[in-house]
């Protein structure tokens, strides 16, 4: 065991450090059952973005389904995400008009 063990097990317990254990969910888009793996930190603010927008998870994922240009879809929401809370360059209209950064 490291030296850095012991620090890293407090500050997990502290919840310091997130778990970035990646968790698999289904998500139906387009009438298609998907399955999506993100880590924990993703599924919870995800679920928040989509509460605050009023649509349902299927929803949201649907809509960033349709505008990630050939990214998969796990990487596509992760991205999304981070912009959603302003770490990156606001997101470009998609095709259907929505804007997915606001």
């Amino acid at each position: 065991m490291d030296s850095l063990t012991p620090r890293l097990a407090v500050a997990r317990k502290d919840r310091r450090i997130p778990d970035a254990r990646v968790i698999k969910r289904s998500l139906v888009i387009a009438g298609h059952r998907t399955s999506v793996s993100l880590e924990d930190a993703f599924w919870r603010r995800l679920g928040t973005i989509a509460a605050e927008r009023g649509l349902s998870l299927n929803s949201l994922a649907a809509m960033i389904d349709a505008s990630r240009d050939g990214a998969n879809l796990s990487s596509a929401i992760r991205v999304f995400v981070l912009e959603a809370e302003g770490a990156g360059p606001p997101r470009p209209v998609g095709e259907s008009g929505v804007r997915l950064d606001q």
